[in-house]
């Protein structure tokens, strides 16, 4: 990713407007930022009383083909009775284009924050991802990336190397430890089943309705291991873990099988994740948000913090798996 995908300067205010109204449809309140860094944003309430969150796409990361999957995928969800905010057809499209951007308009999605540690909202979630699962292993994606060693591995240690963001004086250290962490996963690494998923399904990515959960932001939905949106749900000490694996699991497969093979997983995609946002971090720089919302990046201690995390993490893959056996 290069310097000329950071072209967010141009998307004001009205352009944004005049985006949203190209589609017959007329804010009468102001934008409201949204928290997003990979894309940009706004909700707004239009004339008829709606309201709505207007999506623009980063320039240059997705294709077209990319963000119509992203979309196919959400409507099938959709119609599978997953709670999840779903693109409108406006004219019988869901990505539109104004002024250089692309942009997808959904209903806004109020609620509050789930409740990791709330085991009831739990196990409703994992009856949720079950049905998403099921949904996801109906067919596949042919243009959407896959969740694989080498893009959250070897390509986010490779751009780390040459970005000049890891201090000179701390480079050994960090890459040192980095390569390790990176050797252990693959050595624990093995190819598990894979479907589609929603990718990034963290606990920020579901919010708390009336209704239940609401699942939001399939920007990042790949191919991979169930186990993937599965993992950021677990949380605390080891005990803790195993009761809610245990609560989510035993929701999860009333609609979908789940290959326990996978728990092995969990550790190698925690370490993967951990490269991968510094790397996400470190390529996104040149986009005047990610300083200003990420300062402490450019500072030499979180890259101290890194290392220690690293080494904690190097630690965490020799413990032993997650098991629920006997279950």
């Amino acid at each position: 990713m290069t310097d000329a995908a950071f072209h967010y300067q141009a998307l004001t205010p009205d352009l944004i407007l005049d985006a949203v109204e190209s589609l017959g449809i007329y804010p009468e309140t102001g934008l409201l930022a949204l928290n997003s860094y990979e894309n940009r944003v706004y909700q707004f309430r239009c004339d008829r009383g709606r309201r709505y969150v207007a999506k623009f796409y980063r320039p240059e990361r997705w294709s077209d083909a990319q963000i119509l999957e992203e979309h196919s995928f959400a409507f099938e969800l959709a119609e599978a009775e997953v709670p999840l905010a779903v693109p409108l057809c406006i004219d019988g499209q869901s990505l539109h284009h104004f002024g250089g951007f692309r942009f997808a308009l959904f209903p806004s999605i109020g609620g509050r924050g789930f409740e990791v540690d709330n085991l009831e909202q739990l196990e409703t979630v994992g009856h949720f991802i079950g049905r998403l699962h099921q949904v996801g292993k109906s067919a596949a994606f042919t243009s959407r990336e896959a969740l694989t060693l080498k893009g959250f591995g070897d390509d986010s240690l490779a751009w780390l190397r040459q970005s000049g963001h890891v201090p000179p004086y701390l480079e050994q250290a960090f890459f040192t430890v980095a390569e390790q962490l990176l050797q252990a996963v693959k050595s624990r690494w093995f190819e598990a089943g894979t479907l589609r998923l929603h990718g990034d399904l963290h606990p920020g990515n579901i919010l708390w309705t009336p209704d239940g959960p609401g699942f939001v932001d399939l920007d990042d939905a790949r191919t991979g291991p169930a186990i993937q949106d599965l993992w950021m749900m677990l949380s605390g000490d080891r005990s803790q873990r195993l009761l809610q694996l245990e609560i989510l699991l035993e929701a999860y497969e009333e609609f979908c099988s789940f290959d326990s093979r996978e728990l092995a997983l969990i550790e190698p995609l925690r370490a993967l994740r951990m490269l991968h946002h510094n790397a996400w971090l470190s390529r996104r720089w040149a986009d005047p948000a990610f300083p200003m919302h990420f300062p402490w990046f450019a500072g030499d201690k979180y890259w101290e913090q890194q290392i220690l995390a690293f080494k904690e993490q190097l630690a965490s893959l020799d413990e032993p798996v997650l098991s629920l056996i006997p279950y």
